[in-house]
């Protein structure tokens, strides 16, 4: 790629960001458009300015100096032109979507006011915008119903709690961190928060966002069963943000369909990060985001044996504080017939601890409490290979093995 190659990258979150600094470090110029007005930021870590730890310029991202504040509405693939909503366009050889993901809003009665905005106390938890304005809502006793029992639902309702909220976290599944975690995890979570005086609810599925005067007053449940609110927290997962992607003909299945160069349906166009989905997967987590930003730069600048294969990824939630919480989840947490697994708890401590094993390779395990051996255990499971021969398991949880 020669060095005078338009490369503009739309998106100016982790995987953008990343995308454009590891462009200027090969010596490629590369034009950033982000749409917000902060500068950019670690989505990660929202939770932390939410609950006071933070202030938002410490969570601030390096950015380059070519980051454009612009909102695009449109791309020509033909005339190979990105639109700005003011009408404006600036020309791409090379355009990379790093759009993101949107939060999901649940289809709830009473969800949006009549011009379709979230009435008052009614928040989604996605960027620092939404962090900002639930943090200048929060008040010591204030009566919170945070919705979605996921990493980002958990995250809120701990960072609510520690601002003095009274918070009730209504998780619809039966447990919470379903996807990450095994039950004895998932109870040592819920302990976690109740010992901060969270009131979690699981199997519950809400129905209705009850207003007055364009003010959230309370959050009614299938069965009838209201609470009061003067906020609601909407923490239901996320969707991958492809309509630029879909109105400019790319394929599109979940996400933005790449190959392992990253490209899209047009090879001029490439996409990385939460909208990207490759081979079938799309991870909406940073690690892969990044992974992806970092051979994509590779590949800009001209070195073409870089290829992207996907992301082993492994979920790790630290929650700092007077009563701090690690956890790490990895692969396959739940055990198969025939697997091996190996469990070590402490319930005095809070502290748990499992792997599974298949075929002689480790495919899964979770571990709450002390982390000493996270190290050690991702990098057996990042590698596939067999474990060595007559080892006992149990060397798997007890060996340090560096974090």
């Amino acid at each position: 790629m020669t060095s005078n190659t338009r490369v503009v990258v739309i998106g100016a979150g982790l995987a953008g960001v990343r995308l454009a600094r590891r462009l200027g470090e090969l010596g490629t110029p590369v034009t950033l458009i982000g749409e917000e007005e902060h500068r950019p930021y670690n989505r990660v870590l929202l939770a932390e300015v939410l609950a006071g730890r933070y202030t938002p310029d410490v969570i601030a991202l390096p950015a380059p100096a070519a980051l454009t504040r612009a909102r695009v509405t449109g791309i020509d693939r033909g005339a190979r032109t990105v639109e700005y909503a003011d009408g404006s366009k600036i020309a791409y050889d090379t355009l990379v979507l790093a759009t993101g993901s949107n939060p999901v809003l649940p289809p709830l009665r009473g969800l949006f006011t009549p011009d379709h905005v979230l009435p008052e106390g009614v928040h989604a938890f996605r960027t620092m915008d939404d962090c900002l304005g639930l943090s200048a809502a929060v008040r010591p006793g204030v009566k919170a119903v945070v919705i979605g029992g996921g990493l980002l639902g958990v995250s809120a309702a701990r960072a609510l709690a520690q601002r003095g909220a009274q918070v009730m976290l209504a998780q619809q599944s039966e447990r919470l961190m379903e996807r990450q975690l095994d039950p004895s995890a998932s109870k040592l979570v819920r302990r976690h928060l109740g010992d901060l005086g969270v009131e979690v609810h699981t199997d519950l599925r809400v129905r209705d966002v009850r207003c007055v005067g364009g003010a959230v007053r309370s959050v009614e449940m299938a069965d009838g069963y209201a609470l009061d609110a003067e906020i609601v927290v909407l923490a239901c997962g996320v969707h991958p943000r492809v309509g630029l992607a879909q109105t400019a003909g790319l394929e599109v299945r979940k996400g933005i369909v790449v190959d392992d160069e990253l490209r899209t349906s047009d090879p001029h166009i490439h996409a990385i990060g939460d909208c990207a989905q490759h081979d079938g997967n799309v991870y909406g987590l940073a690690t892969p985001a990044l992974e992806q930003a970092d051979v994509l730069a590779e590949l800009l600048a001209g070195r073409t044996n870089a290829r992207y294969t996907g992301t082993r990824s492994l979920t790790r939630l630290t929650l700092a504080g007077q009563t701090a919480f690690d956890l790490a989840a990895f692969g396959e947490t739940e055990a198969l017939p025939g697997d091996d697994v190996v469990q070590l708890a402490d319930a005095t401590r809070g502290t748990y601890r499992k792997v599974v094993v298949r075929d002689d390779r480790l495919v899964g395990g979770v571990l709450v409490g002390e982390l000493g051996t996270v190290g050690a255990l991702a990098r057996a499971w990042e590698g596939a290979e067999p474990l060595p021969a007559g080892g006992p398991l149990l060397h798997l949880l007890t060996n340090d093995g560096g974090s």
